[in-house]
Parts: C-alpha cells; structure tokens; sequence
C-alpha cells in the first residue's frame, strides 16, 4: 500500500514539474572570476498569429502584405539607460548584488500577411557585462554570485518611437488594423506581456542544471584546440539548463489562445471571429565559469566557490547530486510494475485448462515394431490406444509404411511340418508324392500331407 501511494506521489511531482513556464528566455554568459566583468547574451522572442476567415476584412487588408522592421541602440540610448537601471533594479529585488552595465538592444518585428492568417514575430537581444559578481576571493577559491540571472523587465523600450519590450504596443505604429482589433480584448492582453522576462531561469534551482567541466585547459598543448588564454592553466565549469528531465520538467513551448469579435471590413456589415494564437519557447540557459565550480548558497541567493582545479576525490564530469527522492521512486515504480506483472501473469494462468490435456496415458497400449533379425532383438516399439475408435487418428507410422509394399502371393499349397513326404537321400530324386520310393517325415518337402498319413500308416 505505501509503494501505490508513494509511486501516486512521484506521478504528481512529474506531472508538476513538466507545466511549463508562461514565459521564456535563452541566455549565455561566461564569468571570468579573475575579473570583475564579463559579457552576457539574452535572446527574448515570441511569435503571434491570427487567423480569419478567406474574404474576411483582415484577409483582404492583409493578405500579401510583408514587412521586417529592425534597430539597435547602444548605451547612450535614453530608453536603454532605463531598461538598464530596470533590470539593476530587479537584480537587487532577487538579492543579488551585481550590475548590468554597457548595454545593447537589438530589436526585429516581421509580419506575413497571408489568405487565411498573419503571422508576427518579436525578437529583442540584449548585449552586455555583467560585474560586481564576485563576493570574496583569496588564495584557495572565489565566490561568485549566481542569483542575477532573472534579468527581466515590465516597462515600456521606447527606441526610434517603437515600443520593443510591450508587443501590442509596436503594432500600434506599425499595423494600426490589427491593433484597433484586438486592442481592450483578451487577446491584447496577451500582447501586452512583456517581451523581457527572464524569471524562470532564476526560479529553476542550479542544483537542478547540467553540470559539466572541460579540463583541456590545463593541458601543456591546450592552444592546439583553439583554447583562449583566459582559460589557460583553467578548467571550465559549464551548467545546461532546457532540457526535459525528471528534474527540470518537460520544457515545451508555452501557447496562449484568444478569441476575438469584430469587423474590420468597411462595406461588409456583421463581426465575425478571429483566433489569436501567441507562441513562445522553453527557456534555456548555458552559464560557463573559469575554473572548477561547485555550488553553495549565501542568505538565499546561490552561489559557486570557484578553484582553479578540480579536487583530487572529484571522479565525474556530470552532476552528481541527483535526489535521493527521485532515485527511491523510479525503484518503487519498478517494484509496482513487477507485481502489476505477476498480477496479470496469475490471472492467466487461472484461466488456462488445469489436469491432464490430449490422450489420456492408461487408454495407451504398447507393442513391439521390429523382429529378431538373427540374434539381435531391437528395443523400439510404438504406442496405440486400446479404443480402436480413434485408430486411424493414432496408427502405427510403420504400419501404414508396410501397408504399401506390394507382395506377390504364391501358390497356395497344403502344408504340414510335422508330416510331410520327402524322398530318402540315397535315391538322389525329387520328392515322390505317388509313394514310389522310401518316404520320410521332413518338413522340407511340399507334398500333401494327407498322401504322407497314409504311407506312413502302411509301414
């Protein structure tokens, strides 16, 4: 009974941890613990759809029509001076003490338009350093802090008079159409999710990340592989965050539905539905760090203790604290197949005919199939059942083998071996049946016996 219930617990953990984040984010970044920066990569993107009916008024204004609008802005950018000072800002609400600065924006929108739908892609790349990451440092590790991850923002990016941070907010300059439609519906709701969110990075535990380490640095040849001179003499620690796994949850993209009423044809009377459907990818995340990392926690924000060398006990490249909890449940899960298996296996065997099946044996007789031949008596011999019913079903092999050879019959002669008339060796003469010669008692002569009675009578 504990195993059912604590398998049902697991079941419930799994499907927990596989819902999957309402927004995502794919980050790179490299820290150099020698250093007090280092560069970073956010890539934020989504991607809307809405569809319509052919002939419709958005079918008919939309249909064909294409275009991409694209910028950049450097940290000079007023609107990027305030993202960065939002972003800063968030930082310390997650307890972390280091800063975003020198900061880029790339921005792109791309809109299809096509008979039976139009499709609109948002993209926003932020480029930066990340510093103040380092905590302590001496002559045996550096601590580095990890909790800075979530860099997320919900205020309007205003670059070059486009809004790149709240999506309904760039259709609002760039397609006044579809903005008019769904703009005070659900599904300008949707559109009005900020683009910049990175929070589930941060939420998902770095216990729960991949973690790897390439030791190629501290080989004597590590500039034959193309090796930077920042990792010389260095390991490097990586931890992986995006793939499904019992620990991390299946990461699937997250889909948001909307359903829309309205009319946007201006000589067609009557609304008609349209369908939003706004898609956005699982998050992802790579974070390397020079040196050997093993992972710790300082007043709630996680940290790694950075060493320029692996310890001497340390024998995996892969993370090794894998929990307890999940270990005991994949073997209680196992021990619940294995008895759902012996369940059904002794139901079957209920099912199937018990006692003797096919020919009863006491109904069986044997017999010998093979002769003396000389002074050699052969073993082998056949089984046929005592009811004679069923005989052709069980006859002999041999039998209906001998059955076949064809005999030639003889001519019928009277035989009798202990009377029979031969002519005495002496006389040199065939078998005298008309008695006109000696006649003795052989058994090897073929003549009537009735003729050899009466002869034998007479002497």
């Amino acid at each position: 009974m504990r195993v059912m219930v604590f398998a049902v617990l697991l079941s419930g953990l799994i499907v927990a941890s596989g819902v999957a984040p309402a927004l995502g984010a794919q980050m790179e970044a490299r820290l150099n613990p020698d250093t007090n920066s280092s560069p970073f990569k956010v890539i934020y993107q989504r991607t809307a759809f809405i569809e319509y009916p052919v002939g419709s008024g958005l079918s008919e204004t939309l249909h064909g029509s294409e275009w991409v609008l694209t910028g950049e802005a450097g940290p000079d950018d007023p609107a990027v001076q305030r993202l960065m000072q939002s972003l800063n800002d968030k930082i310390r609400s997650d307890g972390s003490t280091a800063s975003v600065t020198d900061l880029t924006v790339e921005y792109s929108m791309h809109l299809t338009g096509r008979d039976i739908n139009t499709s609109m892609d948002f993209r926003v790349v932020l480029l930066g350093s990340i510093t103040n990451y380092v905590i302590t440092q001496d002559q045996l590790r550096t601590l580095v802090d990890l909790g800075w991850r979530g860099l997320s923002s919900d205020i309007p990016v205003v670059i070059d008079d486009i809004d790149v941070n709240i999506p309904i907010n760039m259709l609002q300059t760039q397609e006044p159409v579809i903005y008019d439609l769904v703009h005070g519906t659900e599904a300008g709701e949707i559109l009005s999710i900020p683009l910049i969110n990175a929070d589930f990075i941060l939420e998902q535990p770095m216990t729960n990340w991949h973690f790897l380490f390439d030791p190629t640095g501290i080989n004597v040849d590590a500039s034959q592989f193309g090796m930077s001179d920042e990792l010389a003499g260095h390991v490097l620690s990586s931890w992986t965050m995006g793939e499904s796994s019992i620990r991390e949850g299946i990461q699937v993209e997250r889909e948001w539905h909307a359903t829309i009423t309205g009319n946007t044809h201006p000589t067609i009377p009557g609304e008609i539905s349209y369908e939003l459907r706004a898609v956005q990818s699982a998050d992802q995340a790579n974070l390397h760090v020079i040196g050997f990392g093993a992972l710790d926690t300082l007043e709630g924000v996680e940290i790694a203790g950075i060493t320029d060398r692996a310890p001497d006990d340390f024998a995996t490249t892969s993370t090794g604290d894998f929990p307890v909890f999940i270990i005991y449940g994949m073997a209680a899960l196992a021990a619940v197949g294995g008895g759902l298996f012996f369940v059904f296996s002794n139901r079957a065997l209920k099912h199937e005919k018990q006692g003797q099946q096919g020919i009863d044996p006491s109904q069986l007789v044997g017999y010998k199939t093979s002769s003396a031949s000389g002074g050699y008596q052969t073993n082998r011999g056949e089984a046929q059942l005592r009811d004679a019913s069923d005989y052709q079903q069980t006859r002999s092999y041999y039998e209906q083998t001998e059955s076949t050879v064809t005999e030639t019959p003889s001519e019928p002669q009277a035989v009798d071996a202990t009377c029979s008339c031969a002519m005495s060796a002496e006389l040199g003469s065939e078998c005298d049946c008309q008695m006109q010669g000696s006649c003795l008692c052989d058994s090897t002569c073929q003549c009537s016996s009735e003729t050899c009675r009466e002869y034998v009578g007479s002497l």
